[in-house]
Parts: structure tokens; sequence; C-alpha cells
């Protein structure tokens, strides 16, 4: 009789473990802390956007939609680029539906870069942008957001640059600092690639979370930047459904095209149903032209319980994540904090190390605020016994 042998591999990704989301969510559930640690929201979503999807299975569009994306969708988001910020996407050519924004950023990577290829991501980031270099052969240039503010560091950038140089991914708002770029910002970014052919993959998932009356200063605004960018957005997280995870990106024609090809033999096609029920539910813009009042309602009540503990809330201009300063508390890591908090206190929290390559520690931990008032209300009320 043979023996069963499993053939022993090579890991594509030997540094990659369990993630700290992950590891966070189950010792919050074991000790039944308040989770604000993962960011995802724990209310639904609108009941009208789930009869649209429901209506659209009742219909029979269950089949598989053609791969770019159902077409009424891709209008739809050509048109709400086009009235937010006035670039005009062809809705047949340069827009593509995805599985969700994480989905989008892989494909993109892997359209664009080649073995041996430097790809610059500014640290801290989302934990998806490394490993997905890394898949593609590229080799990520790690380049850090100035301590304290998270404000983009142009001098550090270009410094960055060099013959070498395929891409740079960009993320704004940005997770998980909240911090928001600047018309000026971007203004900046796009003087500093105008002399170079580096692609620009920009990660805007939180597009319609920006506060205090600003706006979101998306990639799109410019023509520099625009020309050569794959601009990534959720509506996971726009609709409050991220289990959903359907994106899309918008990108010129011959970007677009080189994204497809690697999209097709990725995940071919997104959810039917889901696609029709989002092109009706977009008919009308107000569910993502409120957004910024609706989280901003939520930042500010989370944030004005949290001057009534020692934790020392940092700014926070877009995103749903709020950072704070534990310097106040206690002189433990931020990973052992988090730990602490949440067995000890019972408050879920992500250590902002964890999004640092070399695991850099400010002493910030990170709490997601897309719940609802009451689950806030009960976190911020274990938060004062600190």
């Amino acid at each position: 009789m043979i023996s069963p042998i499993t053939p022993p591999l090579q890991s594509r990704l030997p540094g990659v473990g369990t993630t700290i989301f992950t590891v966070m969510s189950a010792l919050a559930a074991e000790k039944k802390a308040v989770n604000l640690g993962q960011g995802f929201p724990d209310f639904d979503c609108d009941p009208t956007l789930v009869e649209a999807v429901t209506q659209a299975m009742q219909q029979g569009l269950n089949q598989y939609p053609p791969m770019a994306g159902v077409a009424t969708l891709r209008a739809a988001i050509a048109t709400k680029i086009e009235a937010l910020y006035g670039r005009q996407y062809s809705a047949e050519d340069e827009i593509t539906v995805t599985a969700g924004a994480t989905q989008a950023i892989l494909s993109a990577i892997l359209a664009v870069v080649h073995p041996g290829d430097e790809v610059i991501v500014l640290d801290p980031c989302y934990d998806s942008y490394v490993p997905n270099i890394e898949l593609a052969g590229g080799v990520p240039v790690r380049v850090p957001l100035t301590p304290g503010t998270f404000r983009p560091d142009f001098d550090r950038l270009g410094s960055a640059i060099t013959p070498r140089t395929r891409a740079i991914l960009i993320n704004s708002p940005h997770n998980p600092s909240g911090t928001a770029w600047s018309s000026a910002d971007m203004l900046a970014l796009q003087e500093l690639l105008a002399p170079t052919n580096i692609v620009l993959i920009s990660d805007e998932v939180y597009e319609h979370m920006v506060y205090d009356h600003e706006q979101h200063q998306s990639v799109a605004r410019l023509s520099g930047l625009a020309a050569r960018a794959l601009i990534v957005s959720s509506f996971g997280k726009t609709y409050h459904v991220t289990g959903w995870k359907v994106g899309y990106v918008a990108a010129p024609a011959p970007l677009t095209q080189e994204f497809r090809k690697v999209h097709q033999f990725n995940v071919f096609t997104v959810n039917t149903p889901v696609q029709h029920g989002l092109a009706r539910y977009m008919e009308k813009p107000r569910a993502y032209l409120e957004l910024p009042a609706f989280y901003q309602h939520k930042r500010d009540l989370f944030r004005q319980g949290l001057a009534g503990t020692r934790l020392r809330a940092l700014p926070c201009e877009g995103t749903y994540f709020q950072c704070v300063d534990i310097s106040g508390v206690n002189d433990l890591s931020e990973a052992e904090f988090c730990r602490w908090l949440t067995t000890e206190v019972g408050v879920a929290a992500i250590p902002l190390s964890a999004f640092y390559g070399d695991g850099f520690d400010q002493g910030v931990v990170r709490f997601c605020f897309a719940k609802k008032d009451e689950t806030l209300q009960r976190a911020l009320q274990r938060l004062r016994t600190l």
C-alpha cells in the first residue's frame, strides 16, 4: 500500500502569518470585549439596497455578467466620478468592477509590476500591499510617512525613486492613520511624478468619509495623475456591506486593458445580482453624499468620549478609524497594550506597529468607530476606567 505524501512547498510568502486582525478579533470574542479592532460596521445596510439585490435575483439575473462588469453599474460609476471629481471615464473601456478593493489592488499590481521592479509604499500601510508586490516578484520600497502627523514627505519620496521604480501605491483617506491628502499634496505628487513613467495605484476606498466640510482629493481631479493611475474604490465601505466584496477600478484605457487581462484570469467577473442591485441603488446618490455627515457624527461622539479618558485622540480627517496616543496610560508596547486592553478592560484595538514593515512602535493604537452609537458608548464606558 502506497503511503500518502504531501509534497513540500517553498512558500511564496514566507513572512506572512496570521494577521493581527484575526488574532485580536478572536481574543475579543474569547474575552467578550467590545471589538473596535477590525474595520467593519456592526449595523445593517439600507434595506432598499438589499431589496434591489433580491429583486435582481428574483428577475433571473443570476448568470455570468460581462467580464468587466454590468454595463449599467459601470455607467453609474462613471457618472459618479465625473459629478464628484470632474473626470470623464469611458464606462466601456475605463471602468472595471472587481471582487472588492483587495482583489483590485492585487490585479493592478500583477498587471504592471514585473520581477525586479520596485514599488513604493508609504508606511504605515494596509497589510495586503507588500504581499501583493512580492507575489508579482516586485521589490517593495517602504517610505515612512512623517511620524505623529502621517503626512507624506516628498523629499524622502523623491529620494526613493530609482530607474527601477515601476509604481507607487498611495492611500487617501489613509488606513490606519485617518489622515487625508490635501490638494497641495496631490499637486506635489503630480510634479514629482511628471518626468517619470511611474504608474500610480491610488487606494481611495474611504473616498466618501472625509470630514469637517473638506473634499476628498481624488487622483481623478488632476490630469497629470489620472493619466498614469489606477484608482480603486469599494462599495463595501461606502454602503456598509463589506462582506459583499465588490469594488471597482477606474483607469485610462491602456492601463485598463492590461488590468483586465489579469482580472479575467483572477476572478473573471463579479456577483451578478449584487451588481444590478448596486446599479439601481446608485440612481440616488444621496446615500454616498450623506455619508460624511453620518460618520462624522460617530467620529465626534467617539472623540468626545475619549476626552474623558487618559487616551489622547490624534487628528481624524477621514476613514472610520481613530488613532490614539497610549503614552498616558502605561509603558506597554502597542501590541501588549492591545492585548491588555482587550483582556482587562474589555475593548479591542489594533496596534499601529502592525502596519509597519519594521514594526515601528510609537505608542499609538487604532480604533474603528463604524459601530452603532450604543456600541461606541459601551466601549467608552469601559475606557473611562483606564
